[in-house]
């Protein structure tokens, strides 16, 4: 199976959607640390705009995350968030308003590299089903998280205040 371009059809979009449903139930807490739901503003329609993502790195202590673009820059929320970066972001049952940045190339293979090294099987699947060819080695992944172009970039969430547990709105 792979994941190179994003998914088309009604029955594949409803399936990659079903995370954002389940944050939207009030079950983020069952989604753990691992996964983020991003809400970010549309820049054609002004719209709020939900994806979840898999959290590449999180600091607890500042409640900074760390996502990749999967899709590289083509990701609609990838565009959207160069264009508005103010968003709202909830990791488990933690929501912040705050800002998302996109770090610069050679950083942002760095943390791809470091999530590899941690998740090993899982990075190697999801670089395979996204089209990359990625040996084990830091460097491949380095490479990957660095390439402008056809890459996969990584994005710093960066909270605006303390965190906060309930309901935020846009």
């Amino acid at each position: 199976m792979s994941f190179a371009e994003p998914p088309t059809s009604p029955l594949s979009r409803a399936l990659f959607r079903a995370p954002v449903w389940i944050y939207r139930a009030g079950l983020g807490p069952l989604m753990g640390g691992r996964f983020v739901l991003l809400t970010h503003k549309g820049r054609s329609s002004g719209q709020a705009r939900q994806a979840v993502l898999e959290v590449l790195e999180h600091d607890r202590g500042t409640g900074e995350v760390l996502v990749a673009s999967g899709y590289g820059a083509r990701a609609q929320w990838f565009r959207n968030i160069l264009r508005e970066p103010r968003v709202l972001f909830q990791v488990g049952g933690v929501r912040h308003r705050g800002h998302a940045r996109p770090l610069p190339p050679q950083e942002s293979g760095q943390a791809l590299a470091r999530y590899a090294a941690r998740h090993p099987r899982s990075a190697a699947s999801l670089m395979r089903a996204l089209g990359h060819r990625a040996d084990d080695s830091a460097e491949a992944y380095a490479r990957i998280g660095a390439d402008t172009e056809n890459g996969t970039p990584v994005v710093r969430l960066v909270p605006a205040g303390p965190r906060r547990p309930g309901t935020l709105t846009a």
